[in-house]
C-alpha cells in the first residue's frame, strides 16, 4: 500500500481517539468540580496541562475559566488539539483515502464533524455539557466500531489501529503524570474524606473506575497507579495499549511478535518490555513523574521510527507531531513510497 495511504490512516485514527479523550477528560473535570470543593480554577488549568496544551494556553492570556478552558479545548480552531480541531483533521485524513474505507466510516466521520460544527454555533458545550460530551464520546465509539467491522482486517485496519493504541498510551500516562502528581500532594498535606471522589475522577479519565473496583474494590492510590499504567486486560491501560500497538506493528510487517525488523519494531518492544517487568513500588519510589516523562520520550522516538520506516523515504521528524508539549501537528507531505511490507 501506498505510504500516504497508511499516513492517513495512522492519523485519521488518532485524530478521532484523541478527541473522545479529550471530551471525556472535559466531562470528568465538570462533574468533579460540581462534586467538590476544589478551587475552580486551578482544576481548570490542571486540565489543560493534562491535554498537553499549557504553554499554548498560557501563551493567550487570561484566566483559566470554565468558559475559557472548555472554548480552547472544544471549538478553537487555533488551537491543533481541540475536539473540533482533530476531529476536522481526522476528515482530512478520511477524504484523502476515500477509496481505502469504508463508506459507513465516511459518512460517520462526516456526521461526526457537522455535529460538531452545529453545536459550535450554538455553544451547546457550555449549555449543555453533560449531552454534548456524551454524544462526542458515543461518535468516536462509533466510530471505532464501524472501522473494526467494516474495514478488512488488512494493512490499513493494522495502521489505524497502531494509532489508536499509541494516543491511547499518550492519553493515559499523561493523566498519570498530572493527577498523580496533584493527588498524592494533597493526600500528604492535607488528607479529607473527599479524597476518594478526586481518586476516581482520575480512574474516569480513563473510563477505569468500574473495572477498577471490579478488581480492587477500593480505590487505593498504588493500586489506581498499577491499574492505569500495569494492567494487561484493561484496554486502556499504559501497557495493554502497547502490547495492542505492538501487535498491531507486527502484523503490518509480517515479523514474529518478539523479533525485529525495522527500528519501530526494536524501539516499541523495548518500551513494551519495560513497562512489562516493571514494579509499581519501585517506580512510585523512584518518582512517577520521572518515570512518565521518560516514557513519553520513549513514545515519541516509537513515533520518529513509524514515521521514517513507512511514510518517508529518508530519516525526518514525524510527519504529523504528537509532541503536545508544542501543541501542533503537521501533515506529512511525502505521498509517493509504497511501503515494502511482508
Amino acid at each position: 500500500m501506498l505510504s500516504r495511504v497508511a499516513d492517513s490512516m495512522f492519523w485519521m485514527s488518532r485524530y478521532i481517539e484523541r478527541a473522545e479523550n479529550v471530551a471525556r477528560f472535559i466531562d470528568v473535570n465538570w462533574h468533579l468540580i460540581l462534586d467538590s470543593s476544589i478551587r475552580e480554577e486551578s482544576q481548570w488549568l490542571a486540565l489543560v496541562n493534562t491535554t498537553g496544551d499549557l504553554e499554548v494556553f498560557e501563551k493567550r492570556g487570561g484566566a483559566a475559566t470554565r468558559e475559557s478552558v472548555i472554548q480552547f479545548l472544544t471549538f478553537d480552531t487555533e488551537n491543533a488539539n481541540s475536539i473540533l480541531s482533530c476531529v476536522r483533521a481526522a476528515r482530512e485524513n478520511a477524504r484523502c483515502i476515500r477509496d481505502a474505507i469504508s463508506q459507513e466510516m465516511w459518512e460517520q466521520i462526516n456526521m461526526f464533524y457537522l455535529m460538531l460544527n452545529d453545536s459550535a454555533s450554538g455553544n451547546k458545550a457550555l449549555v449543555n455539557p453533560y449531552d454534548f460530551f456524551n454524544e462526542v464520546k458515543m461518535a468516536s465509539h462509533l466510530f471505532v466500531g464501524i472501522n473494526d467491522t467494516t474495514m478488512s482486517h488488512n494493512e490499513a485496519w493494522n495502521f489505524c489501529r497502531l494509532g489508536r493504541y499509541l494516543e491511547r498510551t499518550d492519553k493515559t500516562s499523561r493523566i498519570l503524570d498530572v493527577k498523580y502528581y496533584m493527588l498524592r500532594a494533597k493526600l500528604i498535606e492535607n488528607p479529607s474524606p473527599s479524597d476518594d471522589i478526586q481518586w476516581a475522577a482520575m480512574l474516569k479519565s480513563a473510563s477505569a473506575l468500574e473495572m477498577y473496583r471490579k478488581t480492587h474494590r477500593q480505590i487505593q492510590p498504588d493500586r489506581v497507579v498499577e491499574f492505569l499504567l500495569l494492567d494487561r486486560e484493561f484496554p486502556r491501560a499504559v501497557l495493554y495499549c502497547l502490547n495492542s500497538a505492538s501487535e498491531a506493528l507486527h502484523q503490518i510487517t509480517g515479523t514474529v511478535i518478539g523479533t525485529h525488523d525495522c527500528s519501530a519494531e526494536r524501539r516499541i518492544g523495548m518500551l513494551r518490555s519495560e513497562v512489562a517487568y516493571a514494579d509499581v513500588q519501585e517506580v512510585l519510589d523512584k518518582g512517577l513523574h520521572e518515570y512518565v516523562d521518560a516514557l513519553q520520550t520513549k513514545l515519541n522516538t516509537i513515533d520518529d521510527a513509524i514515521y521514517d520506516t513507512f511514510f518517508s523515504m529518508k530519516p525526518s521528524p514525524a510527519s504529523q507531531s504528537q509532541s503536545q508539549s508544542q501543541g501542533t501537528q503537521t501533515q506529512s507531505q511525502s505521498q509517493t513510497l509504497a511501503i515494502a511490507a511482508k
